[in-house]
């Protein structure tokens, strides 16, 4: 045998044709029988080596996969970690111009309390001047819109100011329930309607109370039932909640 165990023995077998004597019989040839000799180690050995093979494929391809999921999580985080510092940025930009544009708005209105002051569109252009007090709004050097202090002007700030709050309402809508309620004056107040009765008169462009203000007063307007702009927002604004529109409103509400 060979050191490996996988040699083959031949072995001579004498072969008696059937009846016959066994003493008296010739010698015949045998056919070889080949009786292979297995080595249990080798093959145990050939296994495990078959087994770390795969076991190394499948933790390879285990970390692998780890490193894929890994990297998408990166991913994910980083996007979701940009869209939260934008959407911040984004708040921060409209918190600031709100904030500016109801420091601008409380400059109006202190104008407007101030006798002999000018309106809030105020340029040496005489065309200029004139395309202002046609639509009402002008823009300033900076971009800034700049109303003029009249009713026209009123509402188009008003309506600006509604459209940054996704309050509904129209210049038609307004306008209407303005002339039906005060004649477009800001001044107007009610002393004696049942409002009136109960200490609570209706005042300004559309004739609000001042609880109805206190519960409808929107921020970036002067916290003034008197002042044009505040007072039209928080009309509009409580017509939305009540009516879902000032454009909704016919009569008395």
């Amino acid at each position: 045998m060979s050191a490996l165990g996988a040699a083959a023995l031949a072995l001579t077998v004498p072969l008696l044709p059937a009846g016959a004597n066994a003493t008296a019989a010739e010698p015949v040839a045998t056919s070889p029988v080949a009786v292979a000799l297995v080595d249990d180690g080798a093959i145990a050995e050939h296994r495990e080596a078959v087994e770390r093979q795969w076991t190394a494929g499948v933790r390879e391809h285990a970390v692998e996969r780890h490193a894929v999921i890994a990297h998408a999580d990166a991913v994910a985080h980083r996007e979701a970690e940009e869209a939260r510092e934008a959407e911040e940025a984004r708040v921060a930009a409209e918190e600031a111009r709100a904030a500016e544009e109801a420091e601008r708005a409380a400059d109006r209105s202190a104008s407007r309390e101030a006798p002999g002051t000018a309106t809030a569109v105020t340029t040496s252009a005489p065309t200029a001047a004139a395309t202002t007090v046609s639509t009402g709004v002008a823009t300033d050097a900076e971009g800034y819109k700049v109303y003029t202090d009249d009713l026209d002007g009123w509402i188009r700030e008003a309506l600006d100011i509604m459209a940054f709050h996704g309050i509904p309402g129209t210049y038609e809508g307004l306008h209407r329930n303005i002339m039906r309620e005060s004649s477009g004056n800001p001044d107007a107040i009610n002393l004696w309607d049942i409002n009136a009765q109960n200490g609570t008169p209706s005042i300004g462009l559309l004739q609000v109370i001042q609880p109805t203000f206190d519960a409808y007063h929107v921020p970036g307007t002067p916290y003034d039932l008197y002042d044009p702009v505040a007072n039209l927002v928080a009309a509009a604004n409580y017509a939305a909640h009540r009516y879902g529109s000032i454009d909704n409103v016919n009569g008395p509400y």
